[in-house]
């Protein structure tokens, strides 16, 4: 099964302790994630964070809806944790999530493995486009949302 890894950083100007609990918070996950994902949460909230806790999604993958399912695999507050999917559209994803106090803010890191069903060739045609588009918007969103407050 061929892998492939996706890594980012992002610099918030806000403490860690204001920006991990957003992402511990996976009904922040919608608001991060772009309108043509059509991504819905399933699983009632609130949702208690914590190792093993199963979370439960629909996307849309070009209009047809997916179910996908998340397990935190690890949950180490405030410096990370991991969601590996259960059931999806993926053959394997598992995200890492850290966040390290840097330079008056927060280093925000992201590890993603995974795998797609039909390979390369789909990856090449489909996912990796998407999956860009993903964490660009999210990259967007997340600037927008801790941006330093104006001095006073």
């Amino acid at each position: 099964m061929k892998t492939y890894t996706i890594d980012q950083e992002q610099w918030l100007p806000r403490p860690r302790d204001l920006v991990f609990p957003f992402f511990a918070d996976a009904g922040n996950l919608q608001a991060i994630t772009p309108p043509w994902v059509g991504f819905e949460i399933m699983t009632p909230r609130p949702i208690e964070m914590k190792a093993g806790a199963l979370i439960d999604y629909r996307i849309h993958l070009h209009g047809i809806p997916v179910p996908w399912r998340t397990e935190i695999t690890a949950w180490e507050p405030p410096f990370r944790f991991v969601d590996t999917q259960r059931r999806g559209p993926y053959r394997k994803w598992v995200h890492t999530h850290s966040f390290e106090e840097r330079d008056g803010g927060t280093l925000c890191r992201d590890h993603v493995e995974y795998a797609v069903p039909g390979g390369a060739l789909i990856h090449w045609l489909f996912v990796s486009r998407d999956v860009r588009r993903i964490f660009e918007h999210r990259r967007r969103v997340l600037d927008r949302l801790f941006a330093r407050p104006p001095a006073a």
